[in-house]
């Protein structure tokens, strides 16, 4: 009788700790994961080859006045505008804006998110730093990352006044338009793109 309730104890055991380890990684990101986004799923690989230029991948050295290239090219011109702007005012203390990313085709952002969680081991942890093509604010060309370092940093300082906000505080370079912060200041940062709302489309 020992033996057959040490058996259905370690069955039942067995089906707890299964059951657990499933839900582990989601339960254990942190306490606020959820009321964020789900979680993206690997895209599927659309077996188009390598992304180029005309998908938004940006060759060295490219700055906000760059036309040819698709990256700047198709971001929504409001940003652009407010981006030569800043742009213009910033070479005054010797500051360069470089597009180290801008518009980004489905496809390109599609790669980027399987990337991610290649890299970080995860689809949440993956969604911490890339966006799904649908959600994505570079897709709809309403988002640049701008570097290097000391352009941002001079964005930080100066970007409100264009209507140019740091929108996720572990991404320094990444700006979207919000023209309230002209008069109002930039609202508050979201702690990564998990905590944003738009991600939860």
């Amino acid at each position: 009788m020992r033996r057959i309730l040490v058996i259905g104890l370690t069955a039942v055991l067995a089906v707890i700790i299964a059951v657990l380890g499933h839900q582990l990684p989601w339960s254990s990101s942190s306490s606020s994961s959820s009321s964020a986004a789900s979680p993206p799923k690997a895209p599927p690989d659309e077996g188009r080859g390598t992304p180029g230029e005309a998908d938004g991948v940006v060759p060295d050295d490219v700055t906000v006045f760059d036309d040819g290239v698709p990256a700047v090219a198709k971001l929504d011109p409001d940003l652009l505008k407010a981006l030569r702007r800043a742009a213009t005012e910033a070479t005054d203390d010797g500051v360069a804006f470089h597009v180290n990313s801008g518009w980004r085709s489905p496809e390109y952002q599609n790669q980027l998110l399987r990337q991610a969680i290649a890299k970080y081991g995860s689809a949440y942890e993956a969604s911490r730093w890339v966006a799904t093509a649908q959600t994505s604010p570079h897709v709809s060309g309403d988002a640049v990352d701008i570097g290097p370092s000391p352009a941002a940093e001079w964005l930080s300082r100066h970007g409100a006044e264009y209507g140019l906000c740091q929108i996720y505080e572990n991404e320094a370079w990444h700006y979207e338009l919000r023209t309230e912060a002209i008069g109002d200041g930039c609202p508050r940062m979201y702690a990564d793109p998990t905590q944003d709302p738009r991600m939860r489309q």
